[in-house]
């Protein structure tokens, strides 16, 4: 970790950081849209300013050469990107730093670390790359625990073999996207899973967290490429057979997936990979309201085109973003293949949308290529907007707002109560909250069953209570997902801000079958404590 390089408070590196200018602007619009005045922007923290507690433990003479008790390093795995992580982070609050950092080099390695763990009664927190917003990499594990040490896989960076007749590679978990995609690309194959996090997250925390990436119908989440996992627990390995598919009773590949942690360490898996494709279809359309707009997606879907990416925003999601004018709802459409053209498979969902009222803005319907429309007009302002969305959060909750999403799934039947009923609550709660709100949706994937709604708010703070501001928000809308039948999170994991809610969801009974196999794994209850099993210590 460099302290030029990566931010140890927020999201991202310093020098893709909003200037001051920005800053500045996007203070006097929230002014605009609460009607407040005087919206400054804190600075972030420094190291300097920031105090770190002494290490309570240190490691055996043969992990000192992989481990680190160094400043910079324990406040960068203090805290995942979340708005309470970046509250604290502003507030200059790293208490809960690890106590060590890890960084092992070798299988070998993490099985000598879980083994010391497991003498010492120590946490052990796996970390990929740190982008989580649900707590999921926070050593926040209570008085249990000696102390915690936090093992970064960054030098599990390798793409081990590539199997190009299975269309298929072995790859280390600890290696970035960038780096993913970098060393597929001579080989004219790809992985295609592309999340918001992508450069500042890895292989091994997309699979625990089962991450939602590129495609906004079909492969949505990591599960639909993973070929065959291997994982280091606190009593040993698992490696999955590596099979294009099995009936052989219940998956270990799915119990592996999404495991947060929780039962071991992933170090590799075999991936499905693809051919870069070279053939694209892109479109935008405008509907009067964003019901017609959700209408004309699950006819596409129900249709069985199943495009790559077809995802709309309301209108004032779209405003919010300076993606349209605020008027009417947006949906950004494309079709993507390595072996075909697809021109026939625009038109007909083209058909859909139009169905629903979906219209094709007149500056949307020149002859620019598929690829270069991608880059402008509403599909260009969208994907601008959605790489740049986490260093605007961070400037509006570092100038006292509530800056926060919540995501979901539904099925289409249920889908128009379950919007109403959110948005008419969260505005309230909101007023009641915070003196008002700015509430907005998109659909970050869609399935023919139903949609993934995600939902944006910003609501005014008060700096020294943001986090008690949010949390209430937060309990509000997280009752209404459970109540409703949604999901409490369609992507972003579990972690311990959704553990709660996720406890309601799951069977009874198969939250005790998760206990008893992490007792298995993991018997002294040192991998990621809090997450998805309560504490054991």
């Amino acid at each position: 970790m460099s302290e030029s390089g990566r931010k140890f408070w927020g999201w991202g590196v310093k020098e893709a950081d909003l200037s001051q200018e920005q800053k500045k602007e996007e203070a006097q619009r929230m002014e605009g849209l609460f009607d407040l005045s005087g919206l400054t922007v804190d600075p972030p923290p420094t190291l300097k300013e920031i105090e770190i507690p002494e290490p309570k433990i240190k490691p055996p003479d043969s992990l000192s050469e992989i481990c680190t008790t160094n400043k910079l390093e324990r406040a960068s795995h203090t805290y995942g990107k979340g708005f309470p992580d970046i509250v604290r982070a502003y507030e200059r609050d790293f208490k809960i730093a690890p106590d060590i950092v890890a960084f092992p080099c070798t299988e070998q390695d993490i099985v000598d670390i879980l083994d010391w763990c497991s003498r010492e009664g120590v946490a052990a927190i796996p970390y990929g790359g740190g982008s989580s917003v649900v707590a999921g990499t926070e050593p926040q594990v209570g008085e249990g625990y000696k102390g915690t040490v936090t093992i970064d896989m960054k030098n599990l960076d390798k793409v081990l073999e590539i199997d190009q007749i299975s269309r298929a590679a072995n790859i280390q978990a600890g290696i970035y996207g960038p780096a993913l995609e970098a060393s597929l690309k001579p080989y004219k194959l790809t992985l295609r899973h592309f999340p918001q996090s992508f450069q500042f997250s890895t292989l091994g925390g997309w699979i625990a967290t089962r991450s939602g990436g590129h495609y906004a119908t079909l492969g949505t989440h990591i599960d639909e490429f993973v070929e065959s996992v291997r994982m280091i627990t606190p009593t040993g390995e698992i490696e999955s057979f590596r099979l294009p598919g099995s009936g052989a009773g219940p998956s270990p590949d799915r119990f592996l997936i999404g495991s947060e942690g929780a039962m071991g360490i992933i170090t590799s898996a075999w991936m499905r990979l693809q051919d870069r494709p070279t053939f694209r279809e892109n479109a935008a359309l405008v509907f009067p309201d964003f019901h017609s707009a959700s209408e004309a997606v699950r006819a596409v879907l129900q249709a069985g085109l199943y495009p790559s990416n077809i995802r709309i925003l309301d209108s004032n999601e779209a405003w919010f973003n300076k993606v349209h004018e605020g008027t009417e709802a947006v949906m950004v459409l494309g079709f993507e293949s390595a072996d075909h053209s697809l021109e026939a498979w625009m038109n007909r969902a083209l058909e859909c949308c139009m169905d629903h009222g979906g219209v094709v803005p007149d500056e949307e319907g020149d002859d620019t290529g598929a690829q270069d429309r991608n880059k402008q007009g509403i599909a260009g302002a969208w994907r601008d907007a959605f790489i740049g969305m986490p260093y605007v959060w961070e400037a509006l909750v570092a100038m006292g707002m509530i800056s926060e999403t919540y995501e979901s799934a539904i099925t289409w039947e249920r889908f128009p109560e379950f919007h109403e009923t959110v948005i008419t609550e969260m505005n309230k709660v909101m007023n009641e909250v915070c003196g008002g709100g700015f509430i907005s949706c998109r659909f970050t994937y869609a399935y023919p069953d139903g949609p993934a709604p995600y939902y944006s708010i910003t609501a005014p703070g008060k700096k020294g209570s943001q986090l008690e501001m949010g949390a209430e928000l937060k309990n509000v809308i997280s009752e209404l997902f459970i109540k409703l039948g949604g999901t409490i999170t369609h992507h972003h994991a579990v972690g311990r801000y959704h553990h709660k809610w996720y406890k309601k969801q799951r069977p009874e009974l198969f939250g005790e079958v998760l206990k008893a196999a992490k007792h298995k794994l993991d018997p002294g209850g040192i991998m990621n404590p809090g997450v998805l099993v309560d504490l054991v210590r």
